[in-house]
């Protein structure tokens, strides 16, 4: 999940969020990211937007190398001394970047928390799971020794951990993987945060363990209210679990959506490639093959004046290699598709020909 690191002078402070933002946990505005090297100067996220309800779960989805992680490591202030940040990441009405790592710490664990995707390396071998889970309550909720084990106790039965008076003394290694997973969620809700950041949370864990872990994030949202910030590639856990999606590609938001709407009717040419490639029980009857996505996701020196998915885009033309689309409201869709691209996917309407041509 370091101490956030130096910055260009944080931006004026946001206005106090209207009515109409008041359901609003995060919101993420013009969020850069770029690190410097021996040789030049990487940009990783490009003027990100994005927004999380109370209670919502948002997937951010894209390859590897889209700026995902980076993203959501930002947002608390975990990248390393080499990242320069700009934008504004408020939590509820605190401006996180720019904010002092006083003012940081204390929200780390409490308020945002993190899942990563190998629970081995987010956990200490050397401890019991209860000595890992009383820490936190320790230092954020000044539990004494026998209340933090109690909760402990109680946390370990909430993510559906068996025998969880045997299991608190028990060490990391003498749990499955997916027993390791659920630990790692019962320290990230152990004082009821306001956003969970779960990034790749079900990464090598196998069908069934992925299933309960979805299950188990679901069912804290259902009944703690957490809003759920998901990291991942797999699109099948995506649909299965999001409220809403965010497309990324090479830095940059290329679409967003709720994940019903997405799933039904992507216009971004990128999405329709992942979507492709989703495995399906008729993969390999007559032309039903994963679909390839040519190329590679582009190392970025410096933000692009032009469409970041041209070089790979079946449809790209010299508009779209000659400037950059923003992302916009997606004409022909529901009011909150949002696009980025010069010539949109066309929407079709069952039983219709299709609702628009392509610009």
């Amino acid at each position: 999940m370091t101490a956030l690191p130096s910055v260009p002078p944080p931006p004026p402070a946001s206005p106090p969020a209207s009515p109409a933002d008041a359901s609003k946990v995060l919101t993420v505005r013009d969020f850069s990211v770029r690190f410097s090297t021996e040789d030049s100067v990487v940009s990783a996220v490009d003027r990100v937007d994005l927004d999380v309800g109370a209670g919502e779960i948002v997937a951010v989805v894209g390859e590897s190398g889209c700026g995902k992680s980076v993203t959501a490591l930002g947002l608390a202030g975990l990248l390393p001394g080499t990242a320069e940040i700009e934008g504004s990441v408020r939590l509820r009405d605190q401006e996180l970047v720019g904010a002092p790592e006083r003012v940081l710490r204390p929200l780390r664990g409490r308020d945002v928390t993190y899942v990563f995707q190998e629970p081995m390396t987010s956990l200490n071998p050397v401890l019991t799971v209860g000595r890992q889970i009383t820490e936190v309550l320790h230092v954020h909720q000044k539990l004494s020794r026998a209340a933090a084990r109690a909760r402990a106790v109680e946390l370990l039965a909430l993510v559906g951990i068996p025998s969880p008076e045997r299991r608190v003394d028990e060490y990391p290694h003498q749990l499955s993987g997916g027993m390791r997973q659920r630990v790692v969620i019962a320290m990230a809700v152990a004082c009821d945060p306001t956003l969970l950041v779960a990034d790749e949370p079900t990464t090598a864990l196998d069908v069934t363990v992925q299933a309960g872990i979805l299950d188990v994030i679901r069912d804290l949202r259902d009944r703690l209210g957490t809003s759920v910030l998901l990291i991942t590639h797999d699109l099948g856990v995506v649909a299965d679990i999001a409220d809403r999606v965010v497309v990324m590609y090479a830095g940059r938001v290329v679409e967003q959506a709720r994940v019903e709407e997405l799933f039904a009717r992507p216009r971004h040419h990128y999405t329709t490639a992942l979507l492709g490639a989703i495995p399906t029980a008729r993969r390999g009857e007559g032309d039903h093959r994963l679909q390839e996505i040519p190329g590679l996701v582009p190392v970025l020196e410096a933000p692009p004046d032009r469409c970041t998915f041209a070089d790979r885009c079946p449809g790209a033309d010299d508009l779209c290699r000659s400037s950059q689309p923003t992302l916009a409201e997606s004409p022909g869709a529901r009011h909150d598709h949002q696009v980025a691209c010069w010539h949109p996917v066309p929407v079709t309407v069952p039983g219709h020909e299709q609702a628009e041509a392509t610009t």
